[in-house]
C-alpha cells in the first residue's frame, strides 16, 4: 500500500467510526491530535521549550511595540524581518518571502511550480504536511523512502531512479523530521547534478527548520540557501527558537520571476503576515544568538540523558542518534516485540500519561516512534523516560501472560 493510501485509509476509518466519511482535499493524519492533546509526559512534540510572551518582550528591540499600528503588512514580509532572516541564511534580503510557517511556504511553492501532470519527488519519512500539502496542491508525488537500517542517510540511487523530465520539485528536510539526521553539502551537490541530468526544470526545496537546534560545541550547519539558484529553502521560528505560536516562517528564493509569482500566490491566500507576529519574530531573530545558546545547553543535557536511557534499554529499543533538533527516531526491537506487542505498547501509553509520535504519521512503521526530548522541562524528562520504561515493562508482562 502506498503511504498516501495508508494515511487516507487510516483517517477515513477513524472518521467513519464517528459516522463521517473523510472527503477532504488534504489527507487526514493523526498528527493533528498533537494540537488537542498534551499529556503530562509529552515526548511527542518536536520543538524545544516554548518561549513566553514575557521572555519575548524582554528582548532588545521591542521598546516601541506599544506604538505598532495593526494595519496590513506587505506580502513579501516586513523589511526588518527579511533582513534578519537574510543575515541568518547569508542571502540578500530581497530573496526572502515570509510565510505563515514552513508548510504554507511549501504549499505555495508546489501550487505555483507544479501543473497537472507534473511530479514531485519527496524524501520520507517526513513531517506529514510536507507530503500532504503536495497532495492537496494536486501534485503527483513519487516517494523516496529512507531506512532506519541505513540511519536515514540520503539515498541518491533511489532519488535518481525517481527523477524524470516530469519532475518539477524535489523536497527534503535537513535536519529531517522525524529523525534529526542532516544531509551533507556533498550529497546536496550530487543531488543537484542528478537533477541537472534527469530533471533540468526541477527545483530543490530544503526544509531547514531544525538547522540551528545544535548541541554543545557543535558548529551550526550553514544554510543551503545561497548554494545554488535552483535551491529554495524554508524555515521558521517554530522549532529551534521555540515560538511556533508566532506562525512566522519564510522561503529563500533566488529566481526573481518565481518570487513574484509566490507573492501573488500569498496575496491571494493570506494577503500578508501579522505585523505583530513579524515584529516579535524580528526581535527574536536579532537576538537569536543568546536565545539559541541557552537552548543548546538544554538540548545537549537532554540528549545525553536520552542517550543513557537508550543504552540502558538497548535490549528492547534501538535508535538513530540525531545530528540536530529536539527529536529522534526510536524503534521497538523485533526480537522483543511482535506486532501484537507493538499494538499493546501504543494502547498502554495513556495509562502512563505518555505521549509519543507514531512512525506511521511520517511514513514509517508503527514499530518506530518519534521522541521529542527538548519540549519537557529538564526535571520532567527523567520521569517521562522512566514512565516509558514502565510501559515497556508492562508490554513485556502482557506478552508473558499471553504465552
Amino acid at each position: 500500500m502506498e503511504y498516501s493510501d495508508q494515511l487516507q485509509r487510516t483517517g477515513t476509518t477513524a472518521l467513519q467510526a464517528n459516522g463521517q466519511a473523510w472527503r477532504g482535499r488534504f489527507p487526514y493524519n493523526e498528527i493533528i491530535s498533537l494540537l488537542d492533546v498534551n499529556r503530562p509526559f509529552n515526548l511527542a512534540e518536536s520543538t524545544s521549550q516554548d518561549l513566553t510572551v514575557g521572555e519575548l518582550l524582554d528582548l532588545a528591540g521591542l521598546d516601541g511595540i506599544r506604538d505598532l499600528k495593526l494595519g496590513y503588512g506587505t506580502s513579501a514580509g516586513s523589511v526588518a524581518l527579511r533582513e534578519a532572516i537574510a543575515e541568518a541564511c547569508n542571502v540578500p534580503a530581497g530573496h526572502v518571502i515570509t510565510t505563515q510557517g514552513t508548510a504554507l511556504g511549501l504549499f505555495l511553492l508546489a501550487f505555483e511550480v507544479c501543473r497537472p501532470g507534473d511530479e514531485a519527488v519527496l524524501v520520507t519519512p517526513c513531517f506529514p504536511p510536507s507530503r500532504d500539502c503536495l497532495l492537496g496542491a494536486g501534485v503527483s508525488v513519487r516517494e523516496v523512502r529512507l531506512s532506519f537500517e541505513h540511519r536515514y542517510r540520503l539515498d541518491l540511487e533511489q532519488i535518481d531512479a525517481s527523477l524524470s523530465p516530469k519532475t518539477r520539485l524535489v523536497s527534503l528536510a535537513s535536519p529531517q523530521n522525524p529523525s534529526g539526521v542532516q544531509t551533507s553539502r556533498a550529497d546536496i551537490e550530487k543531488l543537484l547534478a542528478l537533477m541537472e541530468q534527469r530533471s533540468p526544470q526541477a527545483l530543490l526545496f530544503i526544509d531547514e527548520t531544525y538547522r540551528e537546534a545544535a548541541y554543545g560545541e557543535n558548529v551550526v550547519a550553514e544554510s543551503f540557501a545561497g548554494l545554488d539558484p535552483r535551491i529554495v529553502t524554508g524555515a521558521s521560528v517554530s522549532k529551534a527558537l521555540g515560538a511556533p505560536g508566532l506562525r512566522t516562517g519564510w522561503l529563500t528564493v533566488a529566481d526573481a520571476d518565481l518570487r513574484s509569482r509566490l507573492l501573488v500566490a500569498k496575496m491571494n491566500t493570506v494577503i500578508s503576515g501579522s505585523v505583530l507576529d513579524e515584529t516579535l519574530a524580528t526581535a527574536l531573530l536579532r537576538n537569536r544568538g543568546s536565545v539559541l545558546a541557552s537552548r543548546r545547553r538544554l538540548l545537549t543535557r537532554a540528549l545525553d540523558e536520552l542517550a543513557l536511557w537508550c543504552e540502558n534499554e538497548r535490549d528492547r529499543v534501538e535508535w538513530v542518534r540525531p545530528d540536530a533538533g529536539a527529536l529522534c527516531c526510536i524503534r521497538l526491537r523485533a526480537d522483543g516485540f511482535d506486532d501484537a506487542a507493538v499494538a499493546r505498547f501504543w494502547d498502554l501509553l495513556a495509562s502512563h500519561d505518555l505521549q509519543l509520535a507514531s512512525g506511521t504519521w511520517f511514513g514509517e512503521s508503527e514499530r518506530v516512534f518519534r521522541l521529542g526530548f527538548g519540549y519537557l522541562p529538564p526535571e520532567r524528562l527523567g520521569p517521562a523516560l522512566a514512565a516509558l520504561s514502565s510501559t515497556l515493562d508492562r508490554t513485556e508482562h502482557c506478552t508473558v501472560l499471553k504465552l
